[in-house]
């Protein structure tokens, strides 16, 4: 049912091309966060690669914002756009192995459950993000922490190479070798360079791991957080696992009477023998006395999809993260207080390990910097109800200001939501001139600025022309 203003477009394209008349106009606009409530002008369903190249020259020549969308969890919603152009990619969702050279080439739409479900058939992995629908290429441009982060370093350190079409709409490949700078902005530096149409990763073998959750009272938090500091910088990078508070889930493993509960957790996985496993994880139960718990072996994606039914499609969510050079008692005591008033029945408080592997990386190696930091804290407030936004954001920014007293300037990016624009520079602390440099370099007019936006630099601007 489109209108005229988008036939040229469709007259280019393989993919359905939606419009606001059309039927699934609400659904294709629709993304993870029930917040953002967006209208887009249309939306392209990718149908392959040619559909992208042809899709980047029309909205230029349109004058139309364009957003990208892989797998649509970003929280500040830079997947869709009032009145532009969504570029949706999940349609796109293949992915080859290659376990003669332990490889894997993901299209832009690819879940991590989908990932992995891949690469699980040939006993490979690679690190990707706790929550299996999340996407790969969201998590991976934003930098990619993972249960896997401590051994194999961060997703976008497992990046060979990348396909791209670029701000003209010309097509190009990053890595080592080409464009180069390119590829040094892609990993970690988010959308803001083109729109990335594969993925290419390095894998490394992984089957079965022992691993899941230990839960104990939110009461008991500051203790659980000084074992783990310590208890985690002793286990061997194989052990991946992150501090937690939440409210007490609705499982079986859980007694009825804690849930909704705060409780705090440790969840993760060992990785090495899964023989083991059992010992490895015995001194987390002797943290302190528990009220539940799920570990055991189990498959590599099992764990990753473990927490899937709780983050839906739909929910509400305003989201804030930093960085810290260590879980101080500082931090474990603002932690244990917010916890006592998490209002989201959803709400997620992690404390991410960032050693190991990813602080062998240099910071100037990657756009992503803060590699001597220990820890990404993040707080993921979701709830149901429009009528609570107000004090769940309210909640989550107060928290936020105790905890930044105690961290460093800039934050994980791939938590941080709308009203962080400001501390872009911040997040990319030394990188940030570099950045700009790159961007000036591939896309000079700033086309790709639905996102957590690094500007052009002027005067590499000049110097390039």
């Amino acid at each position: 049912m489109g209108t005229e203003r988008f036939d040229a477009l469709r007259e280019q394209v393989r993919g359905q091309v939606i419009e606001s008349g059309d039927p699934e106009y609400d659904a294709a606009r629709a993304v993870f966060n029930g917040m953002v409530d967006r209208r887009p002008a249309a939306v392209l369903r990718v149908s392959q690669v040619a559909d992208v190249m042809a899709a980047i020259r029309f909205a230029r020549e349109q004058g139309l914002d364009l957003a990208l969308r892989g797998g649509g969890h970003s929280a500040p919603g830079f997947g869709t756009v009032d009145g532009g152009l969504v570029l949706d990619f999940s349609a796109r969702r293949g992915v080859r192995v290659d376990p003669a050279t332990r490889t894997a080439r993901a299209e832009a739409g690819t879940t991590w459950a989908d990932y992995n479900h891949a690469t699980h058939a040939f006993g490979l992995a690679s690190t990707g993000g706790i929550i299996g629908s999340t996407g790969v290429a969201g998590l991976t441009l934003g930098g990619g922490i993972g249960y896997l982060a401590r051994k194999y370093g961060l997703a976008c350190d497992n990046l060979i190479s990348a396909d791209v079409v670029l701000a003209d709409g010309s097509f190009v490949t990053a890595s080592e070798t080409e464009n180069p700078d390119l590829f040094w902005a892609l990993r970690g530096g988010t959308g803001n360079f083109g729109a990335v149409t594969s993925f290419e990763f390095r894998l490394h073998p992984l089957d079965m791991v022992y691993g899941g959750v230990v839960i104990f009272p939110a009461s008991e938090g500051i203790a659980v957080g000084e074992f783990y500091r310590e208890w985690l910088a002793s286990q061997p990078e194989e052990f991946g696992a992150f501090y937690a508070y939440h409210l007490g889930a609705p499982v079986p493993f859980l007694p009825e009477e804690w849930h909704g509960k705060p409780v705090a957790q440790i969840v993760g996985m060992w990785t090495g023998d899964v023989a083991e496993g059992e010992a490895r994880w015995k001194p987390v139960f002797d943290a302190a006395p528990s009220v539940g718990s799920m570990v055991g072996p189990m498959p590599y994606p099992a764990l990753n999809v473990a927490f899937d039914p709780f983050f839906h499609p739909g929910l509400l969510a305003y989201w804030k993260a930093d960085f810290a050079r260590e879980l101080s008692d500082d931090i474990l005591r603002v932690a244990s207080e917010f916890a006592n008033t998490m209002p989201g029945a959803v709400t997620a408080n992690h404390f991410y390990p960032i050693d190991g592997a990813v602080q062998r990386v240099a910071p100037d190696a990657t756009a992503f910097p803060y590699r001597n930091a220990a820890f990404a804290p993040v707080i993921a407030s979701h709830w149901e109800d429009a009528a609570d936004s107000e004090s769940n954001i309210e909640w989550t920014r107060s928290y936020w200001s105790a905890l930044h007293e105690y961290s460093e300037p800039g934050g994980y990016i791939n938590f941080q939501d709308a009203d962080d624009r400001s501390r872009i520079e911040d997040n990319y602390a030394a990188n940030y001139a570099r950045l700009a440099q790159v961007k000036a370099k591939y896309d000079p007019d700033n086309f790709f600025h639905i996102n957590q936006n690094i500007k052009p630099d002027g005067a590499a601007v000049v110097a390039d022309a």
